[in-house]
């Protein structure tokens, strides 16, 4: 059996809610007690450099993934199992996706959102059939869960586009429903 991989998108601060950084921190910690590969964008700040520090304590395989010019601004984790840089933020996100079985995304910016809406277009056009979670630690994706509906309400989006999402609360949450997907 093949190592499952899971990419994480998620913000390069910590945001205003220590609930964000407290489920990236657990969330790490499962991929690696699970023995899943954590995937995500390579720095080691914010969210990004606590899911990446619990999964490495925990004793996991990380993949980290980043375009040159934020090797700085996102202070490049060197120290992964694997430690990728890319030309270009499109490169990134395609060199991540297709590293992974599934994708998780907990709180972030506009960056998540990126990512995010990439894996959910390229779901949408048949580019890949990986699962996409949205950890809506506290409520944070409320408004976005609200967008999506709107979308596919104002006929932009099929309603299949509705199914290409999992919503899921927390760490514990996340895990059991990737089990489900990727075993």
């Amino acid at each position: 059996m093949t190592q499952k991989s899971v990419c994480v998108y998620c913000g390069s601060r910590n945001g205003a809610n220590s609930a964000y950084s407290e489920a990236a921190n657990t969330f790490g910690t499962l991929l690696a007690q699970e023995g899943w590969r954590l995937v995500y964008g390579a720095g080691d700040v914010g969210l990004m450099g606590e899911v990446a520090r619990a999964a490495q304590s925990a004793g996991g395989d990380t993949f980290g993934v980043i375009p040159v010019h934020l090797l700085r601004r996102e202070v490049g984790k060197t120290d992964l199992t694997r430690f990728v840089v890319t030309e270009t933020m499109h490169e990134r996100k395609k060199v991540m996706i297709m590293n992974a079985d599934a994708v998780v995304v907990l709180p972030g910016g506009p960056g998540s959102l990126d990512e995010l809406f990439e894996a959910l277009t390229w779901r949408q056009l048949g580019l890949h059939e990986k699962p996409i979670l949205v950890m809506n630690v506290d409520g944070y994706w409320n408004a976005l869960h609200d967008l999506l509906q709107q979308v596919i309400g104002q006929g932009f989006a099929d309603g299949s586009l509705a199914e290409f999402i999992t919503w899921v609360d927390d760490p514990s949450d996340a895990m059991s429903t990737l089990r489900e997907f990727l075993t």
